[in-house]
């Protein structure tokens, strides 16, 4: 244990177990959302929407990550990434991190309030998954399945603040989300595979095994042809499809640094994938932008 001299201030260490120094948390959750405001308020969501969804986002993310880091105290030690994490390294104490997330949820919910009842009720389902997920890497064999789900839930809940009701397309869009999520994140636990099996931690990049990148670039198949579906339905013009085409080009610009297997490679295509979100949105936003 570092010295009380030696340690960083309180705010400081909340903001490591908010993950603030590591914003791409944030925008892989951040970009479904967007798309999803865009596409359901027909490319004029209200400025309030827009800026109530995106704190929230980033409020739900950190509390999530504080859930996390309390569920995963007694793995992260054992795991070259993790260790160094501040209820890991003992600078603060497990209950603390809980009161982090519990305030940051509280907060969240205060800015849905103006909201509409279903939005509110929607709420509630995804902080329960939001703090489930944490658990599934115990029992379930693709676990980045249930962070889809907790990643895309913005998709149904921009749709509900802004038409009062969740339409098909939106669970099918919730669906892609899943595939994006288990390609970007298997890439991500293909970093930290060795030490997951030594801990009996359960990962996709552990159960895909040996055709993990297969799996990552059919995940990315089954992602495209979701929101290609989402495009043509929604009728979008020629802008959604140039950036559609640049989000497919990153894609698979990453299938070679995946195939090396290499940690670094593999985290970094887990982080540029927010670039692959952002070219969507840029599509989306372009295509509204033109009409």
């Amino acid at each position: 244990m570092q010295s009380s001299a030696a340690q960083p201030s309180r705010l400081v260490l909340y903001a490591r177990l908010m993950r603030m120094d590591k914003p791409i948390g944030t925008l892989l959750l951040l970009w479904p959302t967007l798309w999803a405001l865009w596409m359901a308020a027909d490319g004029h969501p209200p400025v309030s929407l827009v800026v109530i969804f995106t704190v929230g986002t980033f409020l739900m993310r950190s509390a999530g990550c504080a859930v996390n880091d309390w569920a995963d105290r007694d793995f992260d030690k054992h795991v070259k990434r993790t260790k160094e994490r501040p209820i890991t390294a003992g600078l603060i104490a497990p209950w603390e991190a809980l009161a982090v997330a519990a305030v940051l949820s509280l907060i969240a919910f205060t800015l849905i309030l103006p909201l509409n009842a279903l939005t509110k009720w929607m709420s509630v389902a995804a902080i329960v998954i939001a703090g489930t997920y944490p658990f599934f890497k115990r029992f379930f064999a693709i676990p980045q399945a249930y962070l889809g789900i907790a990643f895309g839930f913005g998709i149904p809940m921009a749709y509900a603040a802004v038409q009062d009701q969740v339409p098909a397309l939106a669970w099918l869009m919730l669906a892609g989300n899943v595939f994006w999520a288990v390609a970007y994140d298997t890439a991500y636990a293909m970093v930290d595979r060795d030490d997951d099996l030594l801990i009996g931690i359960k990962t996709s990049a552990i159960t895909f095994g040996r055709y993990d990148v297969a799996a990552i670039m059919l995940c990315y198949v089954g992602f495209f042809g979701i929101m290609a579906w989402a495009g043509h339905l929604m009728a979008l013009g020629v802008a959604y499809w140039i950036g559609f085409a640049a989000a497919v080009a990153l894609s698979l610009w990453y299938y070679p640094m995946l195939q090396t297997r290499d940690r670094m490679k593999c985290f970094f295509v887990f982080r540029h994938n927010n670039w692959l979100g952002a070219c969507l949105f840029a599509g989306v936003a372009g295509a509204y932008l033109l009409r």
